[in-house]
């Protein structure tokens, strides 16, 4: 899926430079930055999300005392 992107020229300037001088193209780092950054993209903003939902009383929370008792991991 072929997508457009505009980067400040500094940040275009350095992924030219890191191209250049590893012998990669410019569409492996930004796939690669994609890829690994992607992870924690999801995780901060579904834990927003779901931090949102406890604030508004629309998401159940658990102690920790409860979630042992329930797995019988108590001492």
């Amino acid at each position: 899926m072929p997508v457009s992107i505009r980067l400040p020229k500094d940040v275009e300037e350095r992924l030219n430079r890191l191209a250049a001088l590893t012998g990669r193209t410019k569409s492996y780092y930004l796939r690669e930055l994609i890829m690994r950054g992607l992870d924690e993209l999801e995780d901060y903003y579904l834990a927003a999300s779901i931090l949102e939902r406890i604030r508004k009383g629309e998401e159940k929370t658990y102690s920790l005392d409860d979630v042992e008792k329930e797995l019988e991991l108590e001492d």
